[in-house]
């Protein structure tokens, strides 16, 4: 049965994944210099102007308005006519501690005998905040991502490539990708649309353009097996993007988390990732899902997987662990997440210690995804449960 889905993804110069780098950027200084600092911080942008809001509780010192700068001098805003320039733009910060009634539920420390601390005591971390959260793996691809995302992330990561190494001349940071894949069945057949829409300067020749985005950025991504004379391109469909970054739209952290996950395909909490540390079950739970999924799927136990986790704040232990093979299973749904529970501690504290995630490798993910990254070296994507999964299938057949 011929089936189409679509997924998008933006450049790292679109102004919501501008204001999830500089988030995370915030996140990781703090994190590099006190691993234990507690930071749920939002970004928001606007024409000529950043703002940078949140709770922090650290021991450190940040120079918070030089993080953020570097992070839009590093995207790519180095030019006044783009509407928003590294040096010049204003920028307000407005930060406050965390909630002591939120630290109470979360922190956790063995006392001595005198009473005094005397270390924290991860097994008893609190979630830091109710929720849920979703993992998703399939075998579709060499990244255990759905196909359409992939795609989507390669292409926007080439349009920032070609920009920033004068490949394809007159591009602006901002972006976006968009890639429909025909399926039948749950077999990819071909790529049935592909969408680009590339920033721009005011003189350059919209024909010429989509030529040379056409042969630079889609034809060096998608494999030519996966498109045909069918295939329908689309390069800056209204025929013109010269305004765009924060000049054309307002950027906030948090609004792309589709774009940060599988693409659409699968289920979402709600909740993002960017700009907070791992206590959040939001960023370390999705995570552990994530790995949880992953290393499911690469064990062979089901051909696509979905794990859903869900948490209630100051309480350890998830209230709820479900598994969701669409059919795919080698074994029962309820045997898998019986596997989960005896190989993954799923307790906040313990899924820090597991991934280690008190470091700073957070704006590396803030744009392009989370999951899938064959690039980078994340703890999230090793697979290295497969083996004890097999083993406790084998059991379980």
């Amino acid at each position: 049965m011929k089936k189409l889905f679509s997924s998008e993804s933006v450049t790292e110069g679109h102004p919501d994944k501008m204001a999830d780098q500089i988030s995370d950027a915030v996140l990781d200084a703090i994190l590099k210099a006190d691993p234990r600092g507690r930071v749920a911080v939002e970004t928001l942008l606007t024409n000529g102007v950043c703002v940078v809001a949140g709770e922090v509780t650290t021991k450190t010192y940040v120079d918070i308005p030089k993080v953020a700068r570097e992070v839009i001098k590093d995207i790519g805003y180095t030019n006044a006519e783009y509407g928003f320039q590294w040096e010049t733009s204003g920028l307000l910060v407005a930060i406050k501690e965390q909630s002591s009634d939120i630290a109470m539920g979360v922190d956790a420390f063995i006392k001595g005998k005198s009473g005094g601390v005397v270390k924290e005591d991860l097994e008893k971390i609190g979630a830091g905040d109710q929720g849920l959260m979703f993992g998703l793996a399939t075998d579709e691809t060499k990244e255990y991502m759905p196909l359409p995302i992939v795609l989507a992330h390669k292409l926007t990561q080439r349009l920032a490539y070609v920009r920033k190494h004068g490949i394809v001349k007159g591009l602006r940071p901002d972006g976006k990708s968009q890639v429909t894949v025909e399926y039948n069945g749950d077999k990819a057949k071909r790529v049935h649309t592909v969408l680009i829409a590339a920033q721009h300067d005011p003189d350059v020749d919209s024909e010429k353009l989509k030529s040379e985005i056409t042969k630079q950025v889609i034809k060096k991504v998608i494999p030519g097996k996966l498109l045909d004379k069918h295939t329908r391109i689309l390069v800056n469909s209204t025929g013109r993007f010269v305004i765009g970054g924060p000049q054309g739209d307002t950027g906030l952290t948090g609004r792309k988390i589709i774009v940060d996950t599988y693409g659409g395909m699968g289920r979402h909490g709600g909740g993002c990732f960017s700009g907070k540390d791992p206590s959040k079950v939001d960023r370390s739970g999705s995570y552990m899902a994530r790995y949880v999924a992953k290393n499911l799927v690469a064990a062979g136990l089901a051909k696509k997987l979905e794990v859903q986790v869900a948490y209630a704040i100051g309480v350890p232990e998830p209230l709820s662990v479900r598994v969701d093979t669409f059919g795919t299973g080698k074994i029962a749904d309820d045997a898998i997440a019986g596997i989960v529970e005896k190989v993954f501690d799923l307790r906040p504290g313990m899924i820090i210690k597991q991934l280690n995630l008190r470091r700073p490798i957070y704006r590396q993910v803030a744009a392009y995804g989370h999951f899938g990254r064959n690039d980078l070296k994340l703890p999230w994507e090793k697979l290295d449960k497969v083996k004890e999964i097999k083993k406790l299938a084998k059991l379980r057949k």
